[in-house]
């Protein structure tokens, strides 16, 4: 044992009659006995020493790494020192699918060839939870630095600029109050804008927009993209915007058309009456994309229906309006999918780090439902806000989310979300250790 080993190990084993210094070869004989402890306490190898702590439960992780050992619901005694070896509730089982860059850690010490169990590191030494951290961190700057409203170029894949999609005229020569008012509402767009709107504009042609909407919390569009485009005609604003749903083919509301058609009274696409239609002297931009993302993207969409809105807290108004949440669930993860692998221009780096930050808490939404809970229950960040009378989801829904959470857990671990704890277990085929009961209960 080298001095500087020595010296540390004793240092540790200072004041706690657990604590043996040994040999490393005593050391690496111990680690093998590790699982057949009493029923008490159980000895650990750290460095060439001997530590005992108490456990309930040690499960031989055969998959990862056939020296390691799971310490499972571990409990280290309040009177021991402070060097307790122990790891939070809330680490991942599988230590190796974490990121990509491993540095090396504890795990392998300097001077000894054992093998540490995975949960078992050097005081104040939590390798992989503080790497997620940091990563997690990173994703909140990106998503904090993209602005909310921005001026852009390119506007190529805009549906009211792309031939035979809009055929809407180019604005070429708009008079001075069209300016002028187009500028009015970018100012109040970059000024009131809520934080789940996200907008675009286009320096040479005045007349574009692009919107994204986060889906509200509370309803069967949680966390997912709803992207517009908007054209300004010469006529604006005596005339209302024109504004198509990038839909993907799917139409996932009553007023969102698989075409593209948003059907709104303030956009003069639907009847409505006094304020409900739009005004020129008072109605704005902002006033449409708040009203797409609170009327229309609601907690039940079915009642936008105008046939089906006087069925509204009917017994089986409410059961249909369940299962078109169903529905429109499926619909939506769809177009999660739809969005990261076809984002619109300008939006592309929002999309990927959007469902990085949101990801985890769409697959716990998932599991959620796919466990019982009713759709749109979730109050945010994977909260569950469930009333007592709510039934479970349906059978027929449960199978069909189960395809498509596997497809986002792919989906969502390409751009770098941490999906290992909605992964199944997998057996090593290669692996010589027993696989028909690998947890110890001691």
């Amino acid at each position: 044992m080298a001095e500087g080993e020595g010296s540390s190990s004793r240092r540790w084993a200072l004041g706690d009659p657990d604590v043996v210094e040994v040999s490393p070869e005593a050391a690496a004989a111990a680690h093998h006995r590790i699982g057949f402890c009493s029923d008490s306490t159980k000895s650990i190898v750290v460095a060439g020493c001997v530590r005992t702590v108490a456990h309930e439960i040690i499960d031989l992780d055969a998959n990862d790494d056939p020296d390691g050992v799971m310490i499972i619901c571990e409990k280290a005694s309040s009177h021991k020192s402070n060097h307790s070896v122990s790891h939070p509730s809330d680490w991942p089982k599988h230590p190796k699918s974490g990121l990509a860059e491993d540095v090396p850690g504890p795990s392998h010490q300097p001077g000894t060839s054992t093998v540490l169990p995975w949960g078992c590191t050097t005081p104040g030494r939590p390798r992989k939870h503080k790497e997620i951290k940091i990563v997690d961190n990173k994703i909140d700057e990106k998503y904090k630095a993209f602005k909310q409203f921005d001026t852009v170029t390119d506007h190529s894949d805009h549906y009211y600029s792309m031939s035979g999609k809009g055929n809407v005229p180019e604005v070429k020569k708009p008079s001075k109050d069209w300016v002028r008012r187009i500028q009015h509402e970018w100012k109040v767009l970059e000024k009131d804008l809520p934080g789940t709107i996200f907008v675009r504009v286009y320096e040479d042609r005045m007349e574009l927009l692009r919107a994204v909407i986060v889906g509200p919390a509370g309803t069967p569009y949680h966390d997912g993209l709803f992207f517009f485009d908007v054209y300004f005609p010469s006529q604006y604003p005596k005339k209302p915007p024109l504004v198509n749903y990038r839909s993907g083919g799917l139409r996932l509301n009553p007023n969102l058309y698989d075409s593209g058609k948003v059907c709104l009274s303030l956009l003069n696409t639907w009847s409505g009456h006094g304020c409900e239609k739009w005004n020129p002297s008072n109605s704005t931009m902002l006033q449409v994309l708040v009203s797409i993302q609170a009327l229309v993207l609601n907690a039940k969409p079915y009642f936008n229906e105008p046939g089906y809105a006087a069925s509204a807290n009917t017994p089986q108004g409410e059961k249909m309006s369940m299962a078109y949440n169903e529905s429109t669930f499926l619909l939506s993860c769809r177009t999660m999918l739809y969005s990261l692998r076809n984002p619109p221009k300008h939006f592309e780096d929002f999309a990927r780090v959007h469902f990085c930050k949101y990801g985890r808490n769409i697959l716990v939404g998932c599991k959620a439902y796919m466990n019982g809970a009713q759709v749109g229950c979730l109050a945010g960040n994977g909260v569950q806000d469930v009333d007592e009378g709510d039934k479970s989801c349906s059978a027929n829904f449960k199978g069909s989310l189960k395809t498509l959470f596997d497809e986002l857990i792919k989906e969502f671990t390409r751009i770098g979300v941490h999906c290992h704890e909605f992964q199944p277990q997998r057996v090593n085929p290669g692996s010589t250790r027993a696989k028909a009961d690998t947890t110890l209960r001691l």
